[in-house]
């Protein structure tokens, strides 16, 4: 028979070695969730997919995630065999429930207590690199003008974490700012299985840049638990992610994740030390920037402006930008800076 300190001390063991962990530190339990064929969604967001993790509200997960490639690629744009990561050919080999997109997602999370009609705060308090390469690519039918490229084409970017530079040619620097292209819930059910690439209400692959550690996502809840993944990391990207494709890379991140009942939302929204965020996404880009354009002006509404003065105010003093445009939905955003509030009540969210 094993003493109780032994066998507590072996359990533990077992449950740190898995993909799965977690632990208490006062009311937040954090938890780390890994990507293994066991534990990732690929290519999509449903409803009916089964959580791999619970949490509660205002726990905290340290995520890992993995490039959207697969080892063949990899080795055949010049990534030596044993620098592809064992998670990546294990979830290439066993993972056989694809699409219809081709992200590697890590999840799905079930939040406690999240319904339809709340608000998941994610809470992006750290990104790392996981690995020390990224690459970017585009084929014969993608990007935004594959009409002037017919042909495919990858480069492998070699990234430094030190100097956070990515080294994208002689003489040719990238500044690193890593961020989770993908972050979204399951969409409501009468949608049923979405594919992982366009964005929309579930937030899912937004590709906003803006999105870095130190900022927040707010999203809509439409299911029970939300169902919260997370993939599609990039140690950086241009808005409009022309070619279809950023530094796409490898990440690990901290979020903490907090059930919203105070708020109500229609779209993603996003919140920055400097600006808050709003968001539209729509196959059409006027549809998707007006969305986003109505978007902050809804949200200056609840600053005390009037309808007309939030218009105003949009047009001289923020910033509307192209998201992406290669994700099927294209998306929008619009940049309101925190600094054009004097009074303290309008600063907070």
């Amino acid at each position: 028979m094993t003493h109780r300190p032994v066998r507590l001390l072996l359990l533990a063991s077992a449950v740190f070695s898995s993909a799965v962990l977690a632990t208490s530190l006062g009311a937040q339990t954090k938890h780390r969730l890994m990507p293994t064929p066991e534990t990732v969604a690929v290519g999509h967001y449903w409803s009916e997919t089964k959580p791999v993790l619970r949490i509660k509200s205002g726990d905290e997960v340290t995520i890992g995630t993995l490039i959207t490639s697969n080892p063949t690629r990899l080795e055949g744009a010049g990534v030596k065999p044993e620098d592809v990561e064992p998670a990546l050919r294990a979830i290439t080999d066993q993972v056989k429930d694809r699409g219809p997109g081709g992200h590697i997602l890590t999840g799905p999370i079930f939040v406690e207590g999240a319904e339809p009609g709340d608000v998941l705060e994610v809470r992006i308090k750290k990104v790392d690199l996981a690995i020390p390469y990224a690459y970017n690519a585009f084929g014969r039918t993608s990007g935004f003008i594959p009409e002037d490229f017919p042909y495919a084409k990858m480069r492998i970017i070699p990234l430094d974490a030190k100097k956070m530079m990515a080294r994208f040619a002689p003489g040719i620097d990238i500044p690193l700012r890593p961020f989770f292209g993908s972050i979204g819930v399951a969409p409501p059910p009468s949608r049923g299985r979405v594919s992982s690439a366009p964005p929309d209400i579930h937030a899912g692959n937004l590709d906003n840049k803006e999105l870095v550690a130190g900022t927040t996502l707010f999203i809509p809840v439409h299911v029970p638990g939300a169902l919260l993944e997370v993939g599609d990391g990039h140690a950086g990207q241009g808005d409009g992610e022309v070619d279809i494709t950023a530094l796409e890379t490898s990440l690990t991140g901290v979020l903490e994740v907090i059930v919203r009942k105070d708020m109500k939302l229609t779209w993603p929204r996003g919140e920055t030390p400097t600006h808050w965020i709003t968001m539209g996404a729509d196959k059409d880009l006027v549809i998707a920037t007006k969305t986003a354009l109505r978007q902050a002006i809804e949200f200056l509404q609840t600053k005390g402006l009037s309808k007309d003065d939030a218009y105003m105010l949009t047009s001289v003093a923020c910033d509307v930008r192209i998201t992406q445009l290669v994700d099927g939905n294209v998306g929008a955003h619009v940049m309101i800076p925190k600094n054009i509030f004097t009074a303290k009540s309008v600063r907070s969210r």
